[in-house]
């Protein structure tokens, strides 16, 4: 393990989901950091010289001691490993592979679900004056139950989503459940998966998650 060296530093936004998932580790991690604000919606997309440091253009990214990365899951989890503070990752291979088990089902099947196809449909859409597009969120509420769901039976009777600690796994799913939930289809949802609700509960009482609250949430 290295030390914490000079001050890390996050490229993101603080609307943005991903941003908040390294946002989170740092919090939990107890390690101070400085957020430098990039809006890739901006018009004329991102700041100059910001693709050198992530070259699709997209947040967030990560700079600590000379060490550039980006992808928020290689950034939480070099986060993890490279400073001091309670382990975010479980020691075990098993716990290892729920924890990435977790983070894929949330990268590939229920971000764009339930952020961008419920979320920014029933809540931004008409934030920003047009009109939901309906047809688009009903497609969309199958495969979100499905999400839920399989979140929820992974849970079963322990309190995290990967076993008895906090893990990476629930930083990741947190940011993404955090908007869903401000969908009015998506708190219906939510409330009818009670392990999920009740984990759900537990996370937003913790001080990380009160420290990197969304704009979005706040705006409610």
């Amino acid at each position: 393990m290295t030390g914490p060296g000079s001050l890390p530093i996050l490229f993101g936004a603080r609307y943005s989901v991903y941003t908040r998932i390294p946002r989170l580790a740092l919090e939990e991690k107890g390690v101070p950091y400085r957020l430098e604000e990039v809006d890739i919606f901006a018009r004329g997309g991102p700041p100059a010289g910001y693709l050198e440091r992530q070259p699709f253009g997209r947040i967030p990214a990560f700079e600590h001691d000379g060490m550039r990365l980006y992808e928020s899951g290689a950034i939480a989890r070099y986060i993890d490993e490279a400073f001091p503070g309670p382990a975010l990752q479980p020691a075990d291979p098993r716990g290892r592979a729920r924890v990435n088990q977790v983070i894929s089902i949330c990268d590939s099947y229920a971000y764009r679900t339930l952020v961008w196809d419920i979320f920014v449909e029933r809540v931004s859409a008409p934030a920003e004056g047009r009109a939901s597009d309906e047809a688009r969120i009903a497609a969309a509420l199958p495969r979100a139950r499905t999400c839920l769901r399989v979140l929820d039976d992974l849970l079963q009777d322990q309190p995290w989503l990967a076993g008895p600690a906090l893990s990476l796994a629930d930083l990741h799913a947190q940011p993404i459940l955090a908007l869903f939930r401000l969908a009015e289809d998506g708190a219906q949802l939510l409330a009818q998966h009670a392990a999920l609700s009740r984990w759900w509960g537990t996370m937003a009482a913790r001080p990380s998650v009160q420290a990197t609250r969304s704009p979005r949430e706040l705006a409610v």
